[in-house]
This record gives C-alpha cells, sequence and structure tokens, in this order.
C-alpha cells in the first residue's frame, strides 16, 4: 500500500455536498475521477441577460435523490459553454457556472456543468478538477469527510 505524505483530505465514493450560494443545503454527489467537470441535475435551463448585462442562467434543481421535492430555482452567471462528453460517448452542449462548494469542512470553487440527470442515482457528479490540490479519494469509504442531514 503506498503512503502519502499530504494535507489533503480523503473522500469517499460519495459525500454530502452543499451549495450555499445556490441555496442547496445538502446533495449527494458521487465522485467520479473519470469526469474533469462536475455536474448537477438541472430540470430546466434558460440563459438570459441579467441586470448586470452579463450573461446568466436560472434552472431548476431537485437536490435529493429520486425525489421532486423539494424544487430550487436559482440562478447564476455563465462561466461557460462547452461540449462536453459523457461517459457513453454522447456529447452535449452545457451551460457551466462557477461557485464554491462545501464538502466537509473545506470550501471549493468548483466549475459545474447543467444537465438533465432525472435518470441517474445521483443528482451531482464532483469531477477531478474539483478535486484537484485538496483531496484524495478512497472508493472503499463513503462520507469520508462529510456527513448526510438524511442518510
Amino acid at each position: 500500500m503506498t503512503e502519502y505524505s499530504t494535507k489533503k483530505r480523503v473522500v469517499g465514493w460519495r459525500e454530502a455536498i452543499s451549495i450555499p450560494a445556490l441555496g442547496v443545503e445538502e446533495v449527494i454527489a458521487k465522485v467520479d475521477t473519470g469526469a474533469r467537470t462536475s455536474a448537477i441535475h438541472a430540470f430546466f435551463v434558460e440563459p438570459f441577460i441579467g441586470k448586470d448585462g452579463k450573461d446568466w442562467v436560472r434552472f431548476g434543481l431537485h437536490p435529493v435523490r429520486k425525489e421532486q421535492q423539494p424544487e430550487l430555482i436559482v440562478e447564476a452567471p455563465i462561466k461557460d459553454r462547452r461540449p462536453v462528453s459523457d461517459s457513453g460517448g454522447h456529447t452535449e452542449e452545457r451551460y457551466v457556472i462557477e461557485t464554491e462548494l462545501h464538502i466537509g469542512d473545506e470550501r471549493v470553487l468548483a466549475e459545474i456543468t447543467l444537465t438533465d440527470r432525472e435518470s441517474m442515482a445521483y443528482r451531482m457528479l464532483l469531477g477531478r478538477t474539483a478535486l484537484r490540490g485538496h483531496f484524495l479519494v478512497d472508493s472503499d469509504l463513503s462520507y469520508a469527510c462529510s456527513t448526510p442531514i438524511d442518510p
């Protein structure tokens, strides 16, 4: 077994994450080192011009696994729009936002793509760029640095 001399926190294969800027108290994210960028479930996505004259996006979230409630309608500045390939090789043009994620007591600024994950087991994927420099992944563990509100 390799030992690492690091101050990085260990995350498990899934973690409870909060996203205060979006009003998300908790979303259970699957940690996915195969995904470059993190992704969150958005059941609708509407771009618009904000009061600041910049491009924004309004989207709906269902943060709880397999549930339609609560339903959050949130707005965020658009950071980018780019093609993203899923694990099946299908490419989709997605809006990208940037926001702070709270994972345990760590705070991470992350890019998140908006996509329909209704049929997926987890409403969020935590990709490797959000993990880089902050965390090591131990796939034997679940909730290694977070405690879900309602497991």
